[in-house]
């Protein structure tokens, strides 16, 4: 099936086109779409804006409503869930290394050539993951997140997903970027290419973005080549200060020059 198929097929609910006759021939034509990178749960528009497409995130939803939950009997100490979505079985041909230890890529998450995923990992249904990303130890890649090339996800970065409402923007980290260990980005944040998440950092789209460099508070976006570092600010009202509470309150301390890149070079090696 053509996308212009595919997206013929995924009008209406979710529930509709899971009771649609065809089905399971869709199914099978989708998930090897998503695979190949034919068709993305989001894409970035001429202007660098961001889209959600909102008939993929309906045919992702409908998998969940059609499909019963089964055994996989095959995966070490067993596993139930959706028969939708079974976990992918790497090959040769994907150009992938996966590493040994109980990492898991579920089917209808396209990873590009050159992808590493260190153990433990895990990789959601619809997520998009480009060329020669590192997906370290205990990262999560969530449904429909956009996952740039050269990218470095570190041990224990967490990238949600937004697969409901179908229309609002998954989480994006653009070319280039690297996210710290530990670092969260949630709720549809958008990272742009090259910027760096230091370790701990937490986003989402209300948490204010403390630009120091340019003097401006941004919100849900990094803009590209920005050093963001986890940072607090004194809460409002009297029993806040009297009691010494702060919010969190991510900064921007600098833009990435020489000094940044050497610093990030050590991981080159384990591609």
């Amino acid at each position: 099936m053509s996308p212009a198929d595919l997206e013929a097929f995924c009008q209406g609910t979710p529930d509709e086109i899971a009771a649609r006759p065809g089905w399971s021939e869709f199914h099978e034509a989708f998930l090897a779409a998503l695979e190949s990178g034919e068709v993305r749960a989001a894409f970035r528009g001429p202007d660098g804006t961001w889209t959600a497409v909102t008939w993929v995130k309906r045919g992702i939803l409908a998998g969940f409503k059609a499909a019963p939950v089964i055994s996989f009997p095959a995966w070490p100490g067993g596993a139930r869930d959706k028969a939708s979505y079974p976990p992918r079985e790497i090959s040769e041909a994907d150009g992938v290394r996966m590493v040994p230890g109980g990492s898991s890529v579920r089917r209808g998450a396209r990873l590009g050539r050159g992808v590493v995923v260190m153990p433990p990992a895990f990789v959601n249904v619809g997520a998009w993951i480009g060329d020669g990303t590192m997906v370290d130890s205990h990262a999560l890649v969530g449904s429909c997140a956009q996952i740039g090339e050269r990218v470095h996800l570190s041990a224990g970065a967490q990238i949600g997903g937004v697969l409901e409402p179908a229309g609002a923007r998954p989480v994006v980290v653009e070319d280039g970027a690297f996210v710290g260990a530990l670092a969260a980005l949630l709720e549809g944040v958008l990272v742009r290419e090259r910027a760096v998440i230091a370790p701990g950092t937490i986003l989402s789209a209300g948490v204010p973005i403390h630009d120091l460099v340019n003097g401006r508070v941004l919100r849900g976006e990094v803009p590209p080549g920005a050093v963001v570092v986890p940072g607090s600010r004194p809460a409002p009202g009297d029993y806040a200060a009297r009691s010494g509470i702060l919010l969190a309150a991510p900064c921007i301390v600098k833009y990435r020059d020489a000094k940044t890149d050497a610093s990030l070079a050590l991981e080159e090696a384990l591609r």
